[in-house]
Formats: structure tokens, C-alpha cells, sequence
């Protein structure tokens, strides 16, 4: 089995970048890991991030931001081409995928976005929740639905959020693999409302997830723990060592 590089969602990391930013993403380096992806950028300048990445040879795999639209694409292209990533990723809440309809709607707007970035050289991809998942419309998932309707957009399907909503998340990633780069990677009880752990301490078969991948296509495995029962950092520190020592996720 192919193993991938490995990026942390530094949305994990949150707490300690605020304070202190270039420090945390030392920090990040020093635990091996290849790639950031970005939640913010905690008022650094870009050019500035930039020289911070290079110094601890680290790359930018894509971050998370608004939904690309008129009034932001300008400043999306730049932090893009600043930072040298070119994957721009969204979220949207649940009321946009209550009904079909809805979703239907929803990826109108993700195709619109994803159509803006084309033409700045960027690709556009949507992240899930467990809200895409836990129901059917016609035999279909709110988030096949809008894939389906949304045919430029790639897919950063968040592993951990699939499986808590109840479907198994290889199953997913089978179907539509060759719009799967990057894979959300994270552990715990399977219960929305409680912690999350350091992967590899939780309830998640980590194993048919990634064979599911295409390995031509999929390009990182990105760490995010959105809040977590033990100190985050180290939760992250033992989540790259966990995936490294399996064969999965690979180091610097």
C-alpha cells in the first residue's frame, strides 16, 4: 500500500497560533510533518508566511477559507500564489443540504466557485461535515448530490465526519476517488458531541480508508482534530507518528 505525505489542518493548532504563529509552526515541523493547511493566517504578512514555510521547509498542501465569490477572489489568488498551494477549500452549514433541492442549489454555488478559481489557476474543493451524510434523497447522499451537480469542484472528504454520520467512508472515497487529493484524517468515539483522540486511539479502520484512495490521485493525508480530550498538540504529534509507523502517512 502506497503510503502519502502527511499535512496538518492547523485549525487543530489554533490556540497556540493565535499567541504565537511562526513558533507553532515550528513546532509543526519539528514533528515531521510536510505540509500545513491553512485556517487563517493570524495577521503575518503573506510574503512574510512565505519566507517562514521556505525556512522550515515546509509546504502549503491548500488552506480552508470563505466561499469564493466577487468581493474575495483577489485576495484568495494572492495568499494562493504567495504561499504556493492551489487548493482552495469550503465548508457550508446544514441548512444548505436540508433537501434536495437545497442541495441542489448548494452546488450551483460551489460550481460557480469553482468555475472563479479556474480562471486564477486554482482548484476549488468542498469539505464535509456529518451533516452531508446522514440522509437520502431518491438513494442519495446529500453529498452525492451535490457532487453530481458540482462536476468541477474536487472533494476533501473529511473520513472521521462520514463514518459519526453512519456510512462507512471507503465506500465513499471508492466512488468518487479520482476527485480525492487530500483526506481529513481524525479518531475518536464516533459520538459528534464528545472529544476527539490522536489518531490511532479512537474507533476508526484506518486501513480500507486508505487503500480506498486512488493513488494516483490522492496527494496528502491532512491531520485535523477539531477539539480533543487531551493536549492538542501532542494529539497531533502522536497522529503523525501513528500513521508514519503503520505505513500510511509519511514524515520529512
Amino acid at each position: 500500500m502506497k503510503s502519502y505525505p502527511t499535512s496538518v489542518q492547523l485549525y487543530s493548532v489554533r490556540e497556540e497560533a493565535k499567541l504565537d504563529f511562526p513558533a507553532t509552526l515550528k513546532k509543526i515541523a519539528s514533528m515531521g510533518f510536510v505540509a500545513v493547511e491553512f485556517a487563517g493566517y493570524h495577521n503575518v504578512p503573506l510574503k512574510e508566511l512565505r519566507k517562514i514555510l521556505d525556512t522550515l521547509s515546509l509546504k502549503a498542501s491548500s488552506t480552508h477559507g470563505a466561499l469564493p465569490d466577487e468581493s474575495n477572489i483577489r485576495d484568495i489568488a494572492e495568499a494562493a500564489h504567495t504561499l504556493g498551494f492551489t487548493r482552495h477549500i469550503c465548508g457550508r452549514g446544514d441548512a444548505f443540504f436540508a433537501s434536495e433541492e437545497e442541495c441542489k442549489k448548494t452546488a450551483a454555488l460551489l460550481e460557480n466557485a469553482a468555475q472563479m478559481l479556474k480562471k486564477e489557476g486554482l482548484t476549488f474543493g468542498y469539505h464535509n461535515h456529518w451533516w452531508e451524510f446522514d440522509k437520502n434523497f431518491n438513494g442519495k447522499l446529500p453529498m452525492e448530490v451535490v457532487a453530481e451537480n458540482a462536476p468541477s469542484m474536487f472533494l476533501q472528504v473529511d473520513t472521521y465526519w462520514v463514518k459519526v454520520a453512519g456510512q462507512e467512508p471507503s465506500d465513499f472515497i471508492k466512488k468518487y476517488k479520482a476527485r480525492i487529493p487530500t483526506l481529513h484524517i481524525k479518531d475518536g468515539p464516533l459520538n459528534r458531541d464528545l472529544p476527539m483522540t490522536a489518531v490511532g486511539e479512537g474507533k476508526m479502520n484506518w486501513k480500507p480508508i486508505i487503500e480506498a484512495a486512488d493513488p494516483a490521485t490522492l496527494e496528502y493525508l491532512v491531520v485535523e482534530l477539531d477539539r480533543c480530550g487531551t493536549d492538542m498538540g501532542e494529539a497531533v504529534k502522536k497522529s503523525i507518528s501513528y500513521l508514519v509507523k503503520q505505513g500510511y502517512g509519511r514524515s520529512r
